[in-house]
């Protein structure tokens, strides 16, 4: 069987995009066959797969799997992917709704390209001491360190995520610093297991920490990453914070078919 694709990256997070109407290619490709097409050195390579499928009541369901070939939760780069994919498969034009792992999410694109994808509202940040966790539809660990440069985040983000709390469901770990206008972030994705160039549950998760711990007063922030910048915008509630956007590019990098 050969499957058309696309392969694309929102700031360095890449994924293998594939339009499958009713789900049929998703149920024909086993998780052994994700993880090869997602393998850096033997297949196309990327950080996940993620399938474009129709949906009742909305405009598109968002599938996504990580690059271990198995399904995962929320991606925000690759919702922001998705959305340029499906306009460009004439799905949608301007902006849309559709279903994730983690429920219902509005998207829109601006003049320029950017795309704004809405997050799930955020009401349980959980305090560790000076660490924050949270769910941002996907599970994070926020840690504040004073500089990336030399940090190894792939040691330390791994110590934490396979460490006895989270070992058994696993957890999103990010490293974080903020300067006076932008917050840094480096990030190592559970089901990668590596550092990414990017992660925007991560983005959002780190933003929201530190706004949480009053390391800055606004309600809009500027993001860097390793490949990338971003914006998260949002409204602070005494729930915790809803009406959140993450805001940043989704760039094709190019087009192929692959045979199972």
């Amino acid at each position: 069987m050969e499957i058309s694709f696309e392969k694309y990256h929102g700031t360095g997070n890449d994924f293998i995009l594939i339009e499958d109407l009713n789900g049929t290619i998703e149920k024909k490709l086993n998780s052994s066959q994700i993880k090869s097409a997602c393998d850096r050195h033997f297949g196309i390579g990327a950080d996940g797969m993620i399938f474009l499928q129709k949906s009742a009541n909305h405009d598109f369901t968002m599938s996504y799997f990580n690059s271990d070939g198995k399904r995962s939760s929320m991606c925000g780069n690759g919702g922001r992917c998705i959305v340029h994919f499906a306009k460009s498969k004439k799905w949608i034009k301007k902006s849309c709704s559709f279903m994730a792992y983690d429920g219902l999410h509005e998207a829109k694109i601006d003049r320029e390209g950017l795309i704004y994808l809405k997050m799930s509202n955020v009401d349980d940040l959980q305090n560790l001491g000076k660490d924050v966790y949270l769910d941002t539809g996907s599970p994070h660990f926020v840690r504040f360190v004073d500089e990336l440069k030399a940090f190894d985040v792939f040691k330390k983000g791994r110590s934490i995520r396979f460490s006895k709390r989270f070992e058994k469901k696993g957890t999103n770990v990010n490293f974080v610093m903020n300067s006076r206008l932008t917050t840094h972030v480096a990030t190592y994705e559970r089901g990668v297991e590596a550092e990414t160039l990017s992660c925007g549950t991560g983005v959002v998760a780190s933003v929201l920490a530190s706004r949480s711990k009053n390391l800055f007063k606004t309600n809009k922030r500027k993001v860097s990453t390793k490949g990338g910048r971003l914006e998260v915008q949002f409204d602070v509630s005494e729930m915790g914070f809803d009406n959140i956007w993450l805001i940043g590019p989704a760039v094709k990098v190019f087009e192929g078919k692959m045979k199972i």
